[in-house]
């Protein structure tokens, strides 16, 4: 039954697109402008410097001296703060990568993979700040209604699943052992090899996420454009009393993160509604996110029905935060009806391209420098509690 509905949606859209094929060529070739201009230059150091830290046997060194942090209160192991962190300060799709590498080296069991893809799987400070506060819906003064719900919901759901009896057992806590996976690739591999490869799969996996934000892009732009979907978001505005372009953006946002975001902000509704509906998109991911991430976690054994469980609750739980935010920090602020301007990605800029590619990599560089920085920082702690 669940094929069937696959090959129908699928046979839908291809007629869909066939009806029209300029609409379908302008979406595509929007994908191609985000993934160019935004996502490639953003990501790409981060996704090299991180198989560098993790094929080097850092992440492993520095995870022992930080494991007395994380372990008490998500029962993970130390090496579980380097995805956490990544993906706090990169973004989507960073955890799940990240995760799922570190499984596959069997640096993490498959219960602690489990745990940590709920915990490590969030969007990043600037495209929650930049892209849609400041670009979109143009009030930079709202950040910590926007930033401090996203990140609460997910240490909330990254808790609620580490407490969870098939998940939290602290016999499935390994302690720290090095990889034998690690220490083999470690041992046979020059560096000269060892940047080779981290260039080649990172460049893999960012080619990966193009082809998903291009096809998403289409997607959406189809489903909307469908007489079908605006019958049936008329209708379900009319039962439940709702905005017709507030559906209509988080419909986008369900399957599309940025497109759901920009149309949410250009919404004729009350600015609190804007960022109930935001945060739980972006807490949620999008179906285009959500399939760069398993595409990466599908390659282990962890268990991307609990992944999809802890998306969707992250999603109401950063909403059900923005609210109590707004009922004990911003009832007055909000009483004003904003309308964003829609996100430019512009045209191909070599200047702006590289510009943001060195930013970036500079950004991925500080970034690590910092984890280096605060495992040392436990290391002399422990120390002096010695002495």
């Amino acid at each position: 039954m669940r094929k069937k509905f696959f090959q129908l949606i699928i046979l839908l859209l291809i007629i869909t697109l066939i009806n029209n094929p300029a609409r379908a060529l302008d979406s595509a070739r929007n994908g191609l402008n985000l993934w160019f201009n935004i996502l490639l230059p953003s990501l790409l150091p981060f996704f090299i410097l991180s198989e560098l830290f993790i094929a080097s046997g850092l992440v492993q060194y520095f995870g022992r001296m930080l494991e007395p942090i994380i372990k008490p209160i998500f029962h993970l192991p130390g090496e579980a703060t380097f995805p956490v962190i990544m993906s706090f300060l990169s973004g989507y799709p960073l955890g799940a990568k990240l995760t799922s590498r570190l499984r596959s080296l069997d640096m993490i069991s498959k219960p602690e993979g489990d745990r940590l893809i709920t915990l490590a799987s969030t969007s990043g400070p600037l495209f929650i700040l930049g892209a849609v506060l400041t670009g979109m819906l143009s009030m930079p003064d709202l950040s910590g209604l926007m930033i401090i719900p996203h990140y609460m919901g997910a240490l909330t759901v990254g808790l609620i699943f580490s407490r969870l009896p098939r998940l939290s057992g602290q016999k499935q806590v390994k302690q720290f052992k090095p990889s034998k996976k690690i220490e083999k690739v470690n041992n046979s591999t020059s560096l000269p090899d060892l940047i080779s490869r981290s260039v080649k799969d990172s460049v893999n996996s960012i080619l990966l996420i193009g082809g998903f934000v291009i096809i998403y892009n289409v997607i959406i732009d189809m489903v909307l454009a469908s007489q079908i979907t605006r019958i049936l978001i008329q209708k379900v505005s009319q039962v439940f009393m709702l905005n017709p372009s507030l559906l209509e953006g988080i419909l986008a946002g369900l399957i599309e993160l940025t497109t759901g975001c920009n149309r949410i902000s250009l919404a004729d509704v009350n600015l609190l509604y804007k960022i109930l509906g935001i945060n739980f998109i972006i807490g949620w991911g999008g179906l285009s996110i959500l399939s760069q991430a398993i595409s990466f976690i599908s390659q282990t054994d962890i268990s991307v029905k609990l992944y999809l469980i802890s998306k969707l609750l992250h999603g109401f739980l950063a909403t059900l935060y923005t609210y109590l935010l707004y009922l004990f920090f911003y009832r007055d602020y909000l009483n004003v009806i904003a309308v964003g301007n829609p996100i430019d990605l512009g045209i191909f800029d070599l200047k702006t391209w590289l510009g943001a590619f060195y930013s970036l990599g500079s950004i991925s560089l500080t970034l690590i420098a910092f984890y280096v920085f605060m495992a040392l920082l436990v290391i002399n702690i422990k120390k002096l509690k010695k002495s």
